[in-house]
């Protein structure tokens, strides 16, 4: 295979309201729970509900999250049918996603770090196994609280499943470039090279 860049891979923001104190609440009620913290006047319900109110919420942003890596691996997996050299190469959505976790190119690690995301191997297989199993974003409703709790070990598990699917072929060792951003900041950049052309 010969060295090919990919498509870049925008991530896009999801707001919801509250969510990142949603987080810090659901994980310190955890370790209140766990009794690695004082638990004050809070009842374990109340732990509960507010450890579950953070990880739905974790959920989601990593649907979101899974959203924008299939429509990447889409793109990626367009790019090959259209080379006759690579259509029948046994490429198939699994090599993009096992390159995107497993072989992530130092420039995208580094500006992953740059944001503040450090296990960007289980956000982005977790966001994939989620996005496999759900068809449209969730409502609270619509998920059990055994899930929602442990709702991690389920999307590696379907990460593995996807993933053992068909065979695939390896494309970590061919070279592929790829750039990250976040949607404003690709705007932004198209914004400005539009302008100069």
């Amino acid at each position: 295979m010969t060295k090919m860049n990919l498509p870049p891979l925008i991530l896009h923001p999801f707001a919801d309201n509250g969510g990142p104190n949603k987080l810090v609440e659901s994980s310190r009620a955890n370790l209140m729970l766990q009794g690695l913290l004082p638990t004050g006047e809070r009842s374990s319900d109340d732990l509960e509900r507010t450890l579950l109110d953070g990880r739905f919420c974790e959920v989601r942003m990593l649907y979101y999250v899974g959203k924008d890596l299939t429509r990447w691996i889409e793109q990626c997996l367009e790019q090959v049918q259209r080379d006759p050299a690579l259509r029948d190469s046994g490429i198939r959505f699994q090599s993009f996603a096992a390159y995107l976790v497993d072989h992530t190119p130092e420039p995208v690690q580094t500006k992953l770090r740059k944001w503040g995301v450090a296990d960007y191997r289980a956000i982005f297989s977790r966001a994939l196994g989620l996005c496999a199993m759900l068809g449209v974003a969730p409502d609270p409703d619509t998920l059990s609280r055994e899930f929602i709790r442990n709702y991690y070990r389920y999307a590696d598990q379907m990460f593995q499943v996807k993933q053992s699917e068909v065979v695939f072929t390896d494309i970590s060792r061919n070279g592929l470039d790829f750039e990250i951003y976040a949607s404003g900041e690709y705007s932004r950049m198209l914004e400005k090279e539009w302008a100069e052309s």
